[in-house]
């Protein structure tokens, strides 16, 4: 089983596979960088080089790790000068993950910010062919909405027809949000619910596609568009739907990933512990 939660960097980036380590995870997510600000301190020979050697004795399998996209790019937006430096940074965290070996790269896909969403999509989909251009094994995932207000994805729909504009198609794949999801509309309650819904994402997407899950329960109700994850099994969703995600994606052998809160309820040692026990 592959699954494990967002680690810290804090100290140095090796110190992520400490941290995935300590926390029993046989997979797991990381920001290369401060996500709350532009800038982006270069990556050192020495960053590198500690990062892959505690990652080969940590026996992590590197297809079941992934890192994040900062908060504040944004390429469905309609100002030139935010979509040209939110596409800047996308190559430079495509060039960050392919430094470090880290297989994919998850990304929000924007809000058109009240423009409308064919316009918002039309960039969108511009700036992810041009990052996808780079010469790097890296795949870009795009990861689903919670169908916040101007936001694009949400809609299983919506998101395979933006995902099958995207050239070359090998340097694409798609990251699912089980929060986003079930806040979005998507009954993920039942394992009757998680079929179905697992069912309609590979009509309009392809399964073979997802190549990262979020596991995350939500704090909202089904369609309410909240995006507040929650620890497993106590939010909207509830163990019977989040048991059932797990066992499907355990099947299918894709990585699990936890961005679940640390609160005095719980942390993610006991999240991660409460996933495997799921499967």
């Amino acid at each position: 089983m592959k699954v494990g939660c967002h680690v810290s960097i804090s100290g140095s980036i090796d110190m992520a596979v400490d941290n995935a380590v300590e926390r029993e995870c046989t997979a797991f997510q990381i920001f290369t960088r401060n996500p709350r600000g532009w800038h982006a301190k270069p990556l050192t020979a020495k960053d590198i080089d500690n990062f892959k050697s505690k990652l080969k004795e940590s026996k992590i399998d590197r297809l079941a790790i992934c890192a994040h996209m900062p908060y504040l790019p944004n390429l469905a937006t309609p100002k030139k000068d935010g979509f040209e430096k939110s596409l800047k940074t996308l190559i430079n965290e495509v060039e960050r993950c392919a430094q470090l070996g880290i297989p994919y790269l998850v990304t929000h896909l924007g809000s058109h910010l009240g423009t409308g969403e064919e316009g918002g999509i039309e960039r969108l989909v511009k700036g992810l062919t041009e990052a996808g251009k780079t010469k790097n094994d890296v795949m870009i995932l795009l990861e689903n909405t919670a169908g916040q207000k101007n936001s694009v994805g949400s809609d299983f729909k919506q998101l395979g027809e933006i995902f099958k504009q995207l050239k070359p198609s090998k340097k694409f794949g798609v990251c699912l949000d089980t929060c986003h999801a079930f806040v979005a509309g998507y009954d993920l309650r039942t394992e009757k619910n998680v079929k179905e819904t697992f069912e309609e994402f590979d009509k309009y997407v392809g399964l073979k596609n997802l190549k990262i899950l979020h596991l995350n329960d939500a704090r909202g109700e089904l369609g309410c568009n909240l995006d507040r994850h929650y620890h497993l099994g106590l939010g909207g969703i509830g163990e019977k739907g989040i048991s059932s995600v797990v066992k499907f994606a355990n099947k299918k052998k894709i990585p699990i990933i936890l961005e679940t809160p640390i609160d005095d309820e719980r942390d993610d040692f006991e999240n991660v512990r409460i996933a495997k026990d799921f499967a």
